[in-house]
């Protein structure tokens, strides 16, 4: 059997909002209720040839609708790592809630890999219910099922394989189709978690996020992002800012890029927090 190729992992931030803790979990028994601000990434693959995309971020309409500082387009942020729109063929986005699934019209060679049971719930009947539907941006929902009947559009039941050494996951439980990556590296695997963690401390004191469809599918998925992994210094969650603690800055300062396929700068097998 051949080697598994080793990619370049990058996160790369593109917004940011306030918040305080209590806002971060289901339920929180923290007396001290204080800062705990979320970022906002997408992350892009490198390697073997192969250049992918994962999740593409909101725009500035978004950003200014749902009150977040946008930093910079996720898109145009992708010149930090000398890639333009139009090189990419493959984009993986892991769920179609608004921070994750606009700027798709800025892709215009790309084709969206995507969770079927994502595609059917964001255009299903939960869409009826506030609560479910609020993540969404109808506009981004629509410009995927565009892409559907240009045939760019690939859908994925479960797990499966786009390359050796990229993998997709579907764990569920924050939308009915959330997925996972996980990629090889010279470090070993590493899994982009997305929002089945959106920080190191709900995968770590089991207290998931409050926006959840369900809630066990989510706690059974920081399972599977465990088992998925060397380590848990492997997962990196979908907003913690510690995200760019841990990590290496890639090129500019200013460009807010680190990198994942290095090891974290410090031992992170202590708890980042409690709930």
């Amino acid at each position: 059997m051949s080697a598994l190729p080793c990619y370049e992992v990058f996160a790369i931030r593109y917004a940011t909002v306030a918040r305080k803790r209590h806002e971060n979990f289901i339920s929180s028994t923290d007396p001290h209720d204080g800062p705990m601000p979320m970022d906002y990434f997408v992350w892009l693959i490198r390697g073997n040839g192969k250049c992918v995309l994962v999740d593409t971020g909101f725009n500035q309409l978004t950003a200014d609708k749902r009150q977040r500082q946008l930093l910079r387009c996720p898109i145009g942020a992708l010149e930090g790592l000398e890639i333009q729109a139009e090189q990419l063929q493959d984009v993986i986005i892991t769920h179609m809630h608004y921070d994750h699934a606009g700027n798709i019209d800025l892709l215009p060679s790309a084709r969206f890999h995507v969770q079927s049971a994502e595609i059917s719930f964001a255009t299903g009947r939960y869409m009826l219910y506030p609560p479910l539907r609020h993540s969404f941006n109808v506009e981004d929902v629509v410009n995927i099922v565009r892409g559907v009947y240009q045939q760019r559009v690939v859908f994925h039941d479960g797990n499966s394989e786009l390359y050796p050494g990229i993998e997709l996951v579907k764990v569920g439980g924050h939308t009915a189709g959330l997925q996972v990556v996980r990629v090889h590296t010279d470090r070993g695997w590493i899994v982009l978690a997305s929002d089945a963690s959106h920080y190191y401390a709900n995968l770590e004191q089991d207290s998931p996020f409050p926006i959840v469809l369900n809630v066990g599918e989510m706690l059974d998925g920081y399972r599977t992002l465990l088992n998925l992994v060397p380590s848990p210094d492997h997962v990196i969650p979908g907003h913690d800012p510690l995200v760019r603690q841990h990590y290496p800055i890639y090129g500019s300062e200013d460009a807010d890029i680190v990198a994942l396929h290095i090891p974290p700068l410090m031992n992170l097998g202590t708890k980042h927090g409690r709930c």
